[in-house]
C-alpha cells in the first residue's frame, strides 16, 4: 500500500470510480467515520499524510491547510466554483486543481427553467396558500394567482457560457420573443461559432427568434422581461446585480439567480421586491448561504410571496451528482496515472 497514492476524503461521495480503485488496491483512503462536513481540525491533522485531497463546497481549504499538506500534488473539489479554496496557495505550490464543470450543466439548466416558470406563475404564493389551509379563502376568480407566460417575452442572460446556452436552448421551445445576453467582453452571436455550439441546433430550428449580444448591462436590464444570472463570481461580478441594475429593470420583470449568491446585492433585491420595482425573483443561491435565518430580509412578509428561494440544489439530480463525484476522483487518478 505504501506505493499507492493516499487520498484524504473529506466526506463520502457517490463515486463508483473511487470504490473500484480502492477495492483494487490502487489507492489508499483516509476517511472519517462520521458523515457531514469535515472539521478544520480533522483536515489539518490528516492532510500531512495525503498526496491528494477531495473536498466539497462544505470544506474550506485555507493557505494554512494547504501548506500543511507537504505531500499534496492535487486538490480536487466536487464543484465548479472554487470560492472555498485558496487558489493562490495552490498555484504557489504548483498543485493541480480539479473541478467538475460540464457534467452538471443539464441539471442546473433544468432548475433554472423551473425557477423561471415558478417565479412567473407565483408558485411560492400559491403553494403557501394550500399548505396553510387557506385555499377556501381564495376562491377561483378570473385573474387569481395569474402570472405572465414565457411566450413572446425577452429573456436576458447575464453571462452566456455553457449553462446559460443550455437554458436558452430549453427556452426556445417556449417561443420567447428575443434572447439577449451580456458577457465580460462583447461577443456577437454567430451560430457557426464554436462559442455557441450548445445553442446551435435549437437556434437553427428557431431562426425567427432573435438572439443578440447586448454589451451594456443596464440596457439588458431595461429590455428584459426575465433576467437570468449565470456568470461566475469574481471581484468584478460581486453585487453586479445592484440597486442601479434593479432600478433599470421593468416593474413587470423577474430576476433569476442560479449562479452564486454574492452576484446579487441582497438588500437591494429585498428593497426592489418590497417596493414593487420588479415583479418577482427565483433564487437557488444567496449571499451568506447556508447560514440563512428566518430574519433574512428576503424571508420577510413583504417579500416572501414574490420570491422563491431554494437551498442551492442546481446540480441535485442523482445523475449529475454521481458524474461530478466520478470526475472529481478522475482528476486524482489521472494525476497519479492510475487506470482501472
Amino acid at each position: 500500500m505504501s506505493n499507492v497514492p493516499t487520498i484524504l476524503l473529506c466526506r463520502d461521495i457517490p463515486s463508483t470510480l473511487l470504490k473500484n480503485a480502492e477495492e483494487k488496491g490502487l489507492i489508499q483512503i483516509i476517511r472519517r467515520s462520521e458523515d457531514g462536513p469535515a472539521p478544520k481540525e480533522w483536515i489539518r491533522s490528516n492532510i500531512t499524510n495525503a498526496n491528494a485531497i477531495i473536498v466539497t463546497l462544505t470544506e474550506p481549504l485555507s493557505e494554512e491547510m494547504i501548506e500543511a499538506g507537504k505531500k499534496l500534488q492535487v486538490v480536487s473539489t466536487m464543484s465548479v466554483g472554487t470560492d472555498h479554496i485558496d487558489t493562490n496557495a495552490i498555484q504557489k505550490r504548483s498543485i493541480k486543481l480539479g473541478t467538475t464543470p460540464d457534467v452538471l450543466d443539464d441539471a442546473v439548466a433544468d432548475l433554472t427553467l423551473l425557477l423561471t416558470l415558478a417565479a412567473m406563475r407565483n408558485l411560492s404564493y400559491a403553494s403557501r396558500i394550500v399548505q396553510q389551509g387557506q385555499w377556501s379563502k381564495h376562491p377561483w376568480s378570473p385573474l387569481a394567482f395569474c402570472g405572465p407566460s414565457l411566450r413572446g417575452k425577452t429573456i436576458g442572460f447575464v453571462g452566456f457560457g455553457n449553462i446559460a446556452q443550455t437554458v436558452a436552448s430549453l427556452m426556445l421551445m417556449f417561443q420567447p420573443g428575443r434572447i439577449l445576453y451580456t458577457t465580460s467582453k462583447p461577443k456577437p452571436f454567430d451560430i457557426q461559432s464554436p462559442d455557441f455550439s450548445r445553442l446551435r441546433e435549437r437556434a437553427s430550428a428557431s431562426s425567427d427568434i432573435e438572439i443578440r449580444n447586448v454589451p451594456d448591462l443596464q440596457q439588458l436590464a431595461k429590455e428584459s422581461d426575465v433576467v437570468i444570472t449565470l456568470t461566475s463570481l469574481n471581484p468584478s461580478t460581486k453585487h453586479l446585480i445592484d440597486e442601479k441594475f434593479l432600478s433599470s429593470m421593468k416593474r413587470s420583470a423577474y430576476l433569476i439567480n442560479t449562479a452564486r449568491g454574492p452576484i446579487v446585492d441582497t438588500i437591494a433585491l429585498a428593497q426592489a421586491l418590497e417596493s414593487g420595482q420588479i415583479a418577482g425573483a427565483g433564487l437557488d443561491v444567496l449571499e451568506g448561504e447556508p447560514n440563512i435565518s428566518s430574519e433574512h430580509p428576503l424571508l420577510q412578509e413583504s417579500c416572501r410571496d414574490r420570491v422563491l428561494i431554494l437551498p442551492h440544489i442546481g446540480s441535485a439530480t442523482n445523475e449529475a451528482r454521481q458524474a461530478m463525484a466520478d470526475l472529481c476522483v478522475k482528476h486524482v487518478l489521472d494525476q497519479f496515472s492510475v487506470s482501472l
